[in-house]
């Protein structure tokens, strides 16, 4: 039977910046160091939330090693790698050094937007020539096709394809994934607001853009239902739900990075094309703060956490 080491809370890893846009890699130690003393179990380098595209090979290169060298196999590794040339895409594959990393997440092609024989001849390309197991990403929001249900069970039943990050939203989709993959294949929540009830149907965890910001508090409601104890993760589900709609409010990374740029944890620093959050958001996130919006008690509670992790109780 396959093993998915990708259960629990994975942290979408952000890449901070400094000023000059640089990367910022004492931030990134600091940021790995934080999400794993508060409870995660994986972490994710290199996804949509590290803004990877505007990253250079060398800096690649250099966020890998920094977060693998802080984790110090305290958690599985997940690093992002996709394309939409799949030749290209197993080069570097090929070319990739893995010491360190247990496994790769792969999103549907994006742009040229192939059918479902395509998507699945992909990723079964991909699957063969990996030598760490494959984690498919469905995100049809951002590369504009949708790997369908029957097509990702099908891809389960490959031995190198573990898991499916599911970003569709499409909680029908998700359901039929769930009712018909193969043992040993997992299914991760690709949304924070419907991580709850997707693991109340089935699902074995997530990859996570808030618990950048809060993990202690996303953590103890994922653990809480990997242990059937809807009871305990209900009413953590409902005391995140603002938080995480204003997060994605406009855009990601922006409004975690805001958010994290509240905590000290990096500075509010985007790459082009993407760029900070407008003025209402980060004025909402302010309000936070301040405790001005009594709609977002949450955000006392994640400077507290902050202030434990860093400066004792």
């Amino acid at each position: 039977m396959k093993n998915n080491p990708f259960v629990g809370t994975g942290v979408a890893l952000i890449t901070p910046f400094n000023e000059d846009f640089s990367v910022d890699y004492k931030s990134l130690e600091n940021i790995v160091e934080y999400t794993l003393s508060n409870g995660a179990d994986f972490m994710v380098a290199l996804g949509t939330t590290s803004e990877a595209p505007t990253l250079t090979s060398e800096e690649k290169d250099n966020v890998l090693k920094t977060i693998v060298k802080v984790a110090n196999g305290r958690c599985p590794i997940l690093l992002g790698m996709g394309g939409n040339n799949t030749a290209t895409l197993i080069q570097n594959i090929k070319n990739q050094n893995f010491k360190g990393v247990d496994g790769i997440l792969s999103v549907v092609p994006y742009y040229n937007k192939p059918n479902q024989r395509g998507m699945k001849a992909h990723f079964e390309a991909v699957a063969d020539n990996s030598p760490v197991p494959v984690v498919l990403y469905n995100v049809p929001g951002r590369v504009g096709v949708n790997l369908q249900s029957s097509t990702c069970v099908e891809l389960a039943k490959h031995d190198n394809i573990v898991a499916v990050k599911e970003a569709s939203g499409n909680l029908q989709q998700i359901m039929e994934i769930l009712r018909d993959k193969p043992e040993g294949f997992d299914v991760l929540s690709g949304d924070d607001g419907i991580t709850q009830p997707m693991m109340a149907l089935g699902a074995k965890g997530v990859i996570s853009v808030a618990a950048n910001g809060y993990p202690d508090i996303f953590c103890k409601m994922v653990t809480a239902m990997m242990n059937d104890d809807s009871k305990t993760a209900l009413p953590l589900h409902y005391k995140m739900l603002n938080m995480n709609n204003l997060i994605f409010a406009d855009g990601n990374p922006a409004g975690i990075k805001c958010l994290m740029a509240q905590q000290n944890l990096c500075k509010n620093v985007l790459r082009l094309p993407l760029v900070t959050v407008n003025d209402k958001v980060e004025n909402a996130f302010d309000d936070q703060c301040t405790g001005a919006n009594p709609r977002y008690p949450l955000m006392r509670e994640i400077k507290q956490m902050y202030l434990d992790a860093y400066y004792g109780n």
